[in-house]
């Protein structure tokens, strides 16, 4: 299955057992940049991109969809 950006993040996090609001305050943004990714209505931009990747320890090419697990 080809998931989008928004669904591996989605799927990752929850995995992590984190809340937009606790994933938030790790990237140190506003949760509701976070909700707005997940419903692909943005989309960070590369700093935060590679910022969100060392977070939840996944690939850049595994969170926007070029590489499976």
């Amino acid at each position: 299955m080809n998931l989008k950006f928004k669904d591996r993040l989605k799927e990752i996090r929850k995995e992590q057992g984190l809340s937009q609001t606790m994933l938030a305050e790790r990237l140190n943004i506003n949760r509701s940049a976070v909700a707005k990714w997940e419903l692909g209505e943005i989309e960070p931009n590369l700093t935060m991109l590679m910022k969100i990747c060392v977070e939840l320890g996944v690939s850049a090419d595994f969170l926007i969809g070029l590489q499976d697990y």
